[in-house]
């Protein structure tokens, strides 16, 4: 599912193919982070790459963390910042950008989160926002990816994320970060439509598990890297 085929800014004012918000909007940090956020494996600064609605960053920024939060539409900017505002989070700032070229914070960030962007990108666009975040990371960084892993979509559908499998991963990752950690994990989302799926083909939601919140739980891969130091 990359930019060519998928209007972000539309999804994010609810007027996309998914008739109300996108399924990934799940109002609360995905629970694989949030684990991480617990766990102490973030520091300050931090950079929320695609960070969509923000709800990592703005629950960082709660912990007084110093975020940053980039991303394409501008729908999503504009939430992330009246969400900051309302709570009165003044460590936690965004703008929108072209995650796979952005410049403007060379070496600044300790820890890059990657929260279902990922596998949102053109696959020729990897490189691009792999060298991006590397750039704008400081040395000894943190890198954290939750990607689709291959399987979470049936096969034959029109639109779907570019979902990856380990080696996959990986490689991409490899070329400019020093991959310490790949282990299957769980991305968390609204029900979703499908559309027409191909004959045999079974949606997600019949052969995946369920949190107790109602919401799928849908194959992934948790990368943990760092930046040479």
């Amino acid at each position: 599912m990359s930019s060519d085929v998928m209007d972000w800014d539309n999804a994010y004012r609810g007027a996309g193919a998914f008739e109300g918000p996108p399924p990934w909007n799940i109002g609360e940090p995905q629970p694989e982070l949030a684990a991480l956020h617990r766990d102490g494996r973030f520091r300050s600064d931090v950079l929320d790459a695609g960070c969509g609605h923000a709800e990592l960053s703005l629950a960082l920024a709660a912990d007084g963390y110093t975020v940053v939060g980039l991303d394409l539409s501008p729908t999503a900017i504009a939430a992330a910042n009246r969400a900051a505002q309302q709570r009165s989070l003044a460590t936690a700032s965004f703008a929108q950008a072209d995650i796979t070229s952005f410049t403007g914070y060379d070496g600044r960030f300790n820890t890059v989160v990657d929260s279902t962007l990922f596998h949102s990108l053109p696959v020729e666009g990897r490189e691009g926002y792999l060298r991006s975040i590397h750039r704008a990371s400081a040395p000894g960084a943190s890198l954290f990816i939750l990607v689709f892993a291959k399987g979470a979509f049936p096969d034959g559908l029109e639109t779907k994320p570019n979902e990856v499998d380990e080696d996959e991963l990986r490689q991409a990752v490899s070329q400019f970060w020093e991959v310490d950690d790949i282990r299957p994990a769980y991305i968390h989302a609204n029900p979703m439509p499908m559309g027409e799926l191909p004959d045999g083909a079974q949606a997600p939601g019949f052969d995946v598990e369920f949190d107790d919140k109602g919401r799928l739980k849908m194959p992934a891969f948790l990368l943990s890297a760092h930046r040479a130091g």
